[in-house]
């Protein structure tokens, strides 16, 4: 039987959705806070200026305040503030030892490349994500996404697109259904973004977050909404 998938000391199933707390640099302290969250996730990319000297600091508090921390630098391209590749680059590997996982596009191969072999070496999981910004993509090229992603050393696949219609959201609710044994996170961004946040995770998305400040991505719910209708609509479940 394979190993449980977890990030950190959280266990991950597609029957027991997580809340992740995400924020930047002006939520550090919200984040630390966070206890109605199971993970958080810090994105160094909204940072003023982040810097990889003093990335594990904020990474190692974080994580001292009880909850795995998901390091997140997104790429401009798919939704992240504008940062050179090297200064990405950098602030991962500064980020890495201190961390419980990584979440980085499927489109930074060579990133991926490097970093995945170093990951897996440390114990850090590894999340491989996908933003599409203006559409939601037919479910024959998410799911290609899916196994993209398993090529290149995912433990998890994120795949996020901006849904206009209940059609794309459908659209998210069968690539979810269909991959939900494969480690999948999958998200809704836009107008139909606050309901995917509890359609997905009752159809397997391991994952879904809420802010504790100011939203990262469009749709996402604050943290304490989300939590109060997590308890309502889902099971229990030991750590």
């Amino acid at each position: 039987m394979p190993p449980a998938l977890a990030i950190g000391r959280v266990t991950l199933a597609p029957d027991a959705p997580r809340l992740v707390a995400a924020g930047g640099e002006a939520e550090l302290d919200a984040l630390a806070a966070a206890g109605d969250a199971d993970l958080v996730e810090l994105r160094a990319d909204l940072f003023a200026d982040p810097q990889p000297a003093t990335l594990p600091a904020h990474l190692d508090r974080l994580r001292a305040a009880g909850r795995p921390v998901i390091l997140t630098v997104r790429a401009a391209a798919e939704g992240g503030k504008a940062l050179a590749e090297e200064r990405r680059r950098a602030l991962y590997a500064a980020g890495l030892p201190h961390a419980d996982a990584l979440d980085l596009e499927i489109a930074s191969t060579a990133l991926a490349a490097e970093l995945v072999p170093r990951a897996r070496a440390a114990g850090v999981a590894v999340i491989l994500s996908a933003h599409a910004t203006e559409e939601t993509p037919p479910a024959a090229a998410l799911l290609a996404l899916v196994d993209r992603a398993r090529e290149l050393g995912a433990d998890v696949t994120k795949l996020a697109a901006h849904a206009r219609t209940l059609e794309d959201l459908r659209t998210l609710l069968s690539v979810t259904l269909a991959a939900r044994a494969r480690g999948l996170v999958t998200l809704a961004l836009g107008p139909l973004g606050p309901l995917s946040r509890l359609v997905l995770p009752a159809a397997g998305s391991l994952l879904t977050y809420g802010h504790v400040g100011r939203p990262t991505a469009a749709g996402q719910l604050p943290l304490g909404e989300l939590r109060t209708l997590f308890q309502r609509l889902f099971s229990p479940r030991p750590d």
